[in-house]
């Protein structure tokens, strides 16, 4: 066995030099949209990335197996996946978050005049009066810059951007969805998925550099 192989924990690079001798045709952004699907549900670093284990590494290639032998959809496999591996967490149900506006102010730790002004500058907004998962995180981010002077105010360059940053992977799925070929809906999802994380690297570096700038480094 191999070092790589020997850890308790891989990366997904590892992970995927690990399935490409059966698998050739596998790739990093294949992988994050399984995970995307709640097929596997890898470990995160507190730096956010991910920590697979060889469990992991056999729900891919169960995974990977039945799509190239058997041509099985997503949920169906899912199915399957519970009767061979016992219905690990990773093959569940995913829940999705859903706060009530008391239970976001509370778990954001916010006051209501600083939600109501996320909400007047369109940083946030509920459906259907519940908050999801994102909306959590900007609440959290924001309370967390105002205790520096940052607000909502502020920040409207910042969600421009990022609907910016969202027309241009809108515009590189549009000719997949266009094609209304079976599976394009799947492909334009992770096309999404991996310009998505693209995109949020290169933001984090460009965001490194400029910051290095500001303290003359």
């Amino acid at each position: 066995m191999s070092a790589q192989a020997a850890r308790s924990h891989m990366s997904i690079g590892e992970v995927l030099g690990l399935l490409q001798a059966e698998f050739p045709d596998v790739t990093i952004s294949k992988i994050r949209f399984l995970e995307g699907e709640g097929l596997i549900e890898p470990e995160r670093s507190p730096s956010g990335y991910r920590k697979f284990t060889h469990l992991h590494v056999e729900q891919l290639r169960f995974i990977l197996r039945e799509q190239r032998d058997h041509y099985l959809p997503l949920r169906v496999i899912k199915e399957k996946m519970a009767e061979s591996f016992g219905r690990p967490h990773a093959v569940q149900e995913i829940h999705e978050t859903r706060l009530s506006r008391a239970e976001l102010l509370e778990a954001a730790e916010l006051d209501e005049e600083t939600l109501a002004e996320l909400e007047d500058y369109g940083l946030l907004a509920p459906v259907a009066r519940r908050y999801d998962e994102d909306a959590l995180k900007i609440a959290r981010s924001i309370g967390a810059m105002a205790r520096h002077g940052l607000h909502a105010r502020h920040l409207r360059a910042v969600k421009a951007a990022a609907e910016r940053e969202a027309g241009l992977v809108e515009q590189a799925v549009a000719p997949i969805l266009k094609r209304r070929a079976p599976g394009a809906i799947g492909e334009a999802d992770e096309v999404a998925r991996e310009l998505s994380e693209h995109l949020l690297e290169l933001h984090e570096a460009l965001l490194r550099t400029g910051v290095r700038g500001v303290l003359g480094r």
